[in-house]
């Protein structure tokens, strides 16, 4: 009798894994992740955060849904990339930003870096990243116009004022910097609620330790060598909020774990270089974007070794 199967058999190439997780219930994980940090920056920041999260978000997936429609493909809207995307940018933009100018960096994000380059999966950078490098060169004032945050553990006079990283920002406890009572953008002052949200990505599995772990030690060992405090530069500027959740970025990190880790180290020695010896006060945005261009030469050079393969022998290639 001739066997007849019951199911269409998927003729596919090597790797078959199947998994329970979906593009949708990763972008979900990391919209819960990112939770603690948009209600520190509503706490810290006003309503006027939050109105700032809920424009970008809405913007993000109004684009790509409209994309999609346009050149009638299937909506991917609803797989939340687009939201996590607004979310991230308005994370790294300060509650002041007017909103058209929070519109450029969306169609950025999503048209140019993301659909432009065939959709989700196949951009060369963070969207987000690229956005926001975007609105600082085209809008420097108002990406700079940091605001005093609503809730101190320590006096602070001014109404606007640089970032912790710069020569001219008042003093602050590493418990301001910690907590998130300093001034920069929505979603990088509380390095507490950036904590959170990588714990809840390390218990769901969405993302591994090596990145962010590898990233920050990496600033925190050269800011002890270069006579600075590793605590105060791992707590500002942008670097936790980097290291978390845009550094691990499925579509612009490596996929194998030695990758990862030389990922994550140039990330590191970049973000020092531009930090301490470059004329920009804070480098996270430009080490992932430079290192985002060069994820498909370090996997190049960074494969695994197939299970059951053998090692190749010390002077094989010339006998």
């Amino acid at each position: 009798m001739a066997f007849t199967p019951t199911r269409t058999l998927a003729l596919n190439p090597a790797p078959q894994i199947v998994s329970p997780e979906t593009t949708r219930s990763i972008m979900r994980n990391v919209l819960i992740a990112l939770a603690p940090a948009a209600v520190a920056s509503v706490a810290f920041f006003g309503m006027r955060a939050a109105l700032v999260i809920a424009v970008s978000v809405i913007v993000c997936a109004g684009f790509e849904y409209a994309w999609c429609r346009l050149r009638k493909i299937p909506n991917t809207a609803g797989d939340l990339s687009a939201a996590v995307t607004g979310v991230l940018l308005a994370f790294n933009v300060p509650s002041t930003i007017p909103l058209y100018m929070l519109v450029v960096g969306d169609f950025v994000a999503i048209i140019i870096v993301k659909e432009l380059f065939g959709g989700i999966g196949k951009n060369f950078a963070n969207p987000a990243i690229v956005g926001r490098l975007v609105l600082a060169v085209a809008f420097p004032v108002a990406m700079t116009d940091f605001v005093a945050p609503r809730i101190s553990f320590a006096p602070i006079d001014v109404v606007s004022s640089a970032t912790a990283l710069a020569p001219s920002a008042p003093a602050l406890t590493l418990l301001d910097m910690f907590l998130g009572s300093e001034m920069g953008v929505l979603g990088e002052t509380s390095a507490l609620a950036l904590i959170i949200g990588f714990a809840f990505l390390l218990a769901t599995k969405t993302i591994t330790w090596h990145v962010p772990v590898v990233y920050v030690g990496v600033v925190a060992l050269a800011s002890l060598l270069a006579g600075l405090d590793p605590l105060m530069q791992v707590c500002s500027g942008g670097l936790m909020l980097g290291a978390v959740f845009m550094a691990t970025d499925y579509s612009t990190s490596p996929a194998t774990l030695k990758g990862k880790i030389v990922f994550a180290v140039g990330c590191g020695l970049i973000t020092c270089l531009i930090r301490f010896w470059g004329n920009l006060n804070e480098g996270v945005a430009y080490s992932i974007l430079f290192m985002n261009l060069l994820v498909p030469y370090i996997d190049q050079h960074t494969p695994n070794v197939p299970v059951g393969a053998e090692k190749r022998r010390r002077g094989a290639a010339h006998e």
